[in-house]
């Protein structure tokens, strides 16, 4: 069975395009709140707060940051599927209790659910997507998906505008909540597939390094992934400043819902449609490049709203938004999948995920209780400031390379290897004096000199390890070339003293 598993694109199209559906019902989730619930919080509970209203979106933010965190500790463990299962199942109610919640309350709890929901969710079909494709379209591959769930935020935040001005702000916006859990359920149940037999395959010719402590290495140390991870947590303060805040400002502008759905549904689907080409443009161009760019267009385009009251200035405004955002949000996670061992993979883009959609809960509070004492203005201001300080970490931080290959490979790792039998075989590059007086046991003894001529001979399916005396000086050239014929070739961290103890 495992003999079969083939990764890349392609080779994996059918449950790939599932996914993308799937992540389609995903977004959809999200978008029934997307243009209502400012007006809906106080039409139908009399809230006015600028603090209180965004409240929704705090709660949301945190659990779905929690769940986002412990999706990715837990997916290799239960498995990608059930979990996103299961975030269906916590999706059904939400849509019934937005239609009977007699208290704000009510609301507050919904949004905690749908938190939790898109945490599994859509950090299933993100690993899941990942697992599949392999390096080579992985970008595109986060393109599609990213361009699936928010191109269906999009038009169901539109959808939802036009039938809460056709036939009132609750209950029938909410009916869409309905189909799509459900569907959403049956899809998954129907014909997703796990995804960690991928990860098995990928594990066993990578060599990228291994994080120490995945967490604090995603969050603080390692650069890039902290560079990403600080870009995200903003990307979605600001993204939470817009979904509460820019309601409001069309709303206190005299706008309709019908007029208030397009402007707030152009910046949700700018953004999903053009990750369909940014997607693929990360896997070509300078991810560093695209993520500096995508945050201080961002920057620019927020700082620039308090100067606009016309429709179509508004709404190219919303426009230039979800292009700035299109082109950081496949690189996000495309730059740390890149970044990371497949082994370590879905812990760190659950902890990217943890502290990017705190941003939706720290966007909706310091703008709220920044427009509840200075006015909306100076939020969005401040929002704006903080967005072009983010892409300015990116451009001062963040490293040109993202990969860190790891060129040897631990004694240890190699022992526990061959004891399991796997595919690995030692090649000891010394002459054969040197092999004489002390050696691995079982390894070849193939002189570094000698070793171009044996290559022929090499099974691709084996994994090479080159060893000397020390490590480090004729086993890193053996191993390089063994690399260079398309080989899967380490050399020995310590070398044969390491491993017989003589160091």
């Amino acid at each position: 069975m495992k003999q079969n598993i083939q990764i890349g694109l392609k080779k994996n199209w059918k449950q790939f395009t599932i996914l993308v559906i799937v992540n389609a019902f995903v977004g959809g989730m999200i978008g029934i709140e997307r243009t209502i619930f400012p007006q809906f919080a106080e039409l139908e509970f009399g809230i006015v707060s600028k603090t209180a209203i965004l409240s929704f979106i705090t709660a949301f933010g945190i659990t779905k940051a929690i769940a986002n965190y412990f999706t990715g500790r837990l997916a290799n463990k239960f498995g990608r599927r059930n979990l996103l299962l299961f975030g269906w199942i916590l999706a059904i109610p939400i849509p019934f209790i937005l239609i009977d919640a007699s208290s704000w309350s009510w609301v507050i709890f919904a949004n905690v659910l749908l938190g939790i929901s898109q945490g599994l969710t859509w950090s299933s079909t993100v690993v899941m997507k990942i697992d599949l494709v392999g390096e080579k379209d992985r970008g595109f591959a986060m393109g599609l998906n990213e361009f699936a769930g928010y191109f269906a935020v999009g038009v169901v935040a539109l959808l939802t505008g036009y039938i809460a001005n056709t036939y009132g702000i609750t209950p029938y916006p909410f009916y869409i909540g309905i189909f799509i859990s459900i569907v959403g359920f049956i899809l998954t149940a129907i014909w997703v597939k796990d995804t960690r037999v991928f990860v098995h395959k990928e594990s066993a010719t990578d060599n990228t390094t291994q994080l120490e402590n995945v967490f604090l290495e995603t969050t603080f140390k390692n650069k890039t992934l902290s560079s990403v991870t600080q870009a995200g947590l903003v990307n979605n303060l600001n993204d939470g400043m817009i979904w509460g805040l820019l309601p409001i400002v069309l709303f206190s502008l005299n706008f309709d819902n019908a007029n208030m759905g397009i402007i707030t549904a152009i910046y949700p689907t700018v953004w999903g449609i053009g990750q369909l080409f940014t997607g693929k443009m990360s896997d070509k161009y300078s991810k560093k490049s695209m993520l500096f760019w995508g945050m201080l267009i961002q920057g620019l385009a927020i700082v620039g709203l308090p100067f606009t009251r016309n429709f179509y200035a508004l709404s190219s405004i919303s426009a230039i938004l979800g292009l700035g955002t299109a082109l950081v949000y496949p690189t996000f996670l495309s730059t740390i999948a890149q970044a990371t061992s497949p082994k370590q993979r879905a812990e760190s883009i659950g902890t990217f995920r943890l502290w990017r959609d705190l941003g939706y809960a720290f966007g909706a509070l310091i703008s709220g209780v920044t427009a509840d004492f200075f006015g909306i203005q100076y939020a969005i201001f401040l929002i704006g400031g903080l967005t072009i300080i983010s892409s300015l970490v990116i451009k001062f931080r963040m490293p040109e390379q993202i990969k860190s290959i790891k060129e040897c490979i631990e004694v240890e790792e190699v022992k526990q290897a061959l004891h399991k039998k796997k595919n690995i075989q030692i090649i000891d590059v010394r002459n054969r004096e040197e092999f004489n007086q002390a050696h691995i046991p079982n390894a070849l003894n193939i002189s570094l000199q000698d070793l171009k001529e044996y290559v022929s001979k090499f099974d691709c399916n084996v994994k090479y390890v080159t060893a000397c005396g020390k490590g480090g000086g004729r086993s890193a050239e053996g191993a390089k070339l063994l690399k260079e014929y398309g080989l899967n070739a380490m050399w020995l961290c310590g070398g044969t003293n390491k491993w017989l103890g003589l160091n």
